[in-house]
């Protein structure tokens, strides 16, 4: 399925084959492609580059496609290695998290950081953070996979 290029977004490096490689839900997934390309929200010349998930319904394109800024895809990309990294460890902890300390790093980033921490504010974390574990060692392999990936790919660029 060809991703659109008459939208807002203007897609200049695609996947448009998403959703067989789409972890859990390849080959059955709503998420087609992906793309990075001129952000949606750019004013007239003045070229961001997003990134965007594209959801198909199978009859039209999907408004729950979404478009993140480049930075905040990598973002993501370090909270998902910061949490692995967390819990492949802790283990330690009687509810996987010490609630006296529930800061687990603080990530510089532009002259501040970036605060990971358990989210005490879910009044079933203890539940949840159990589902979360569980959810992590059940798709460790490809989650794996992608991680071996991406640090291949920077090890190439020289990070």
């Amino acid at each position: 399925m060809k991703i659109p290029t008459d939208l807002k977004h203007k897609p200049v490096i695609v996947v448009e084959d998403y959703s067989n490689i789409d972890g859990r839900s390849a080959y059955n997934s709503d998420a087609k492609g992906l793309s990075l390309g001129l952000a949606q929200w750019n004013d007239r010349g003045r070229g961001d580059i997003s990134a965007k998930v594209w959801r198909h319904t199978g009859e039209r394109w999907s408004r729950q496609s979404e478009e993140l800024p480049l930075h905040r895809v990598l973002d993501l990309a370090i909270l998902v290695c910061r949490a692995r990294l967390y819990f492949a460890e802790a283990y330690r902890y009687p509810k996987f998290y010490d609630p006296e300390k529930p800061v687990i790093d603080r990530v510089g980033l532009q002259g501040d950081a970036m605060t990971v921490a358990v989210c005490t504010e879910n009044e079933k974390i203890d539940e949840d953070i159990q589902l979360f574990v569980d959810a992590l060692a059940r798709d460790g392999e490809l989650i794996g996979e992608r991680l071996s990936t991406l640090a291949r790919i920077l090890k190439e660029l020289g990070y």
